[in-house]
Parts: structure tokens; sequence; C-alpha cells
């Protein structure tokens, strides 16, 4: 069943076309992994997923519902469709616990008995036990991602969107995150992620998609897109990767 239904999707900044009829659908449980060099289009799509930018022609239906309906209630519409972003976006005043409680509370309407214990849970389960009352400016890059994520799952999400979710981070970091998403994949979660790491894609993805200048270039199972790719921009792409 698709829980996501993007089609004819378009969108300029102006003169630049970043987004140019792109159709694509996502099954509850997959996995699917967006590829593609940097201004090819892969984050405004995320956003335009999450309604944080407007498009200017296509659709795209979540749950079979065409989520502009979901501009009267968007932040009901987000609790839906969860955003990881490359840059945290965490609220520096608060500890770990209170960033993943307050958005059960203010929009899931969670008593805060209910939204701590949820909470704990779920920061466990990222392996934060010990940094519960941290404050988050004290944490490594690699924390504050697994915070971000914890916050994210907080809100039980039928969908997980990660922009670049390792770029930020110093290379040592990067495991922790990536093994946190692993987790994840392996509980059949639906996830998009836009990522260039490559390894990480072809072992976690149910999918890849190759994006370029905007368009979908090509798409499949990531042991048959990433050794036998049919597109030659995709040949092109993947050969700085793999050798």
């Amino acid at each position: 069943m698709n829980i996501l239904e993007i089609s004819h999707l378009n969108k300029s900044f102006g003169p630049l076309e970043v987004l140019r009829d792109i159709n694509m659908n996502v099954e509850e449980g997959e996995v699917v992994s967006l590829i593609g060099a940097s201004g090819s289009g892969k984050s405004t799509l995320l956003r335009c997923i999450n309604l944080l930018e407007s498009y200017d022609a296509g659709q795209i239906l979540f749950e079979g519902k065409n989520i502009i309906a979901a501009r009267s209630s968007i932040n009901s519409y987000r609790t839906h469709v969860g955003m990881i972003f490359q840059s945290f976006n965490l609220f520096q005043h608060l500890t770990v616990l209170e960033n993943c409680v307050i958005g059960q509370v203010k929009v899931l309407k969670k008593k805060k008995s209910v939204a701590d214990t949820f909470a704990r849970e779920t920061l466990s389960k990222v392996g934060l036990d010990d940094f519960i009352n941290a404050k988050v400016t004290t944490l490594s890059g690699g924390q504050k991602q697994r915070v971000a994520i914890a916050r994210a799952l907080c809100m039980e999400p039928r969908v997980l969107l990660f922009d670049e979710p390792t770029s930020a981070l110093d290379p040592e970091m990067v495991g922790e995150v990536l093994t946190v998403i692993q987790q994840l994949a392996k509980e059949k979660r639906t996830m998009i992620i836009v990522t260039h790491e490559m390894a990480f894609a072809q072992e976690v993805s149910d999918r890849v998609v190759f994006m370029d200048q905007g368009v979908i270039v090509e798409e499949d199972k990531p042991d048959i897109l990433f050794t036998n790719p049919k597109m030659d921009r995709t040949k092109e792409f993947l050969a700085r990767f793999i050798r």
C-alpha cells in the first residue's frame, strides 16, 4: 500500500527549475534513499513533502489524501510526517528530555507524565539514557542528531524524512547515527533518506532514487542500481564512489 504518492511535482525558485515532473510512490514500511549531486533537488523534494516549501504544480497524496488540504492543520500533518534536519534544529534552551516532551504535550495534547515516560523510552532506544537531563548545547553532533531522531519518533510519525542526517557530523560520529537509522529500517519504519553515504544507502534501502538537475533519472533496488545502472548519468555519478 502506498503511503505517499507524488505525481507531476514541479518547483521553481524564480527562473530556476528545482523539481521537474517528479513522480514517485513510497510504500508503507519502505526505506527509500535519494542520492545525487548537491543541487539536484533532493532536499527540496523532502521539504515539499513536509510542506516546508510550497510547490508550483502536481500533487502529493498522504494516505490517499492531498496534503494541501492539511494546510489548515499543518502541525497535525507534520506529526505524521516527521523530519530530521542536517543541522539538528533542537531547542537550545531545553534539556534532552524536554526537547522530546514538548511536542507531545503541545501538539499531541498528551499528559506530561505520559509524554515523559514515552520520551525516556525513546531516548533509551537511541542510546541516550545517560544524557536525558543534559542541555543539548553540551552534546556532540552525533548525540544531538540522535536527540533529533528521538524527538521525531516521540510524535509517532507514519513517515520519517531524513535530510542528509550525517553531513554536519565529524566522521567518527557518523556511525552512531547510521546505526540508529539502520535499526529503524529493521523495524520497517517508512523512511525517505537524502544521503551522500553510498554504502549506507545500498545497505539500508529497499529502493534508491538517483536525481539530477531536478529530475528522477533512475530508480531501482540498491543491488541493481549500484551494480548495474542503466542510465549513463547514473553510471557517471556512481563512478566517483564505487571502484
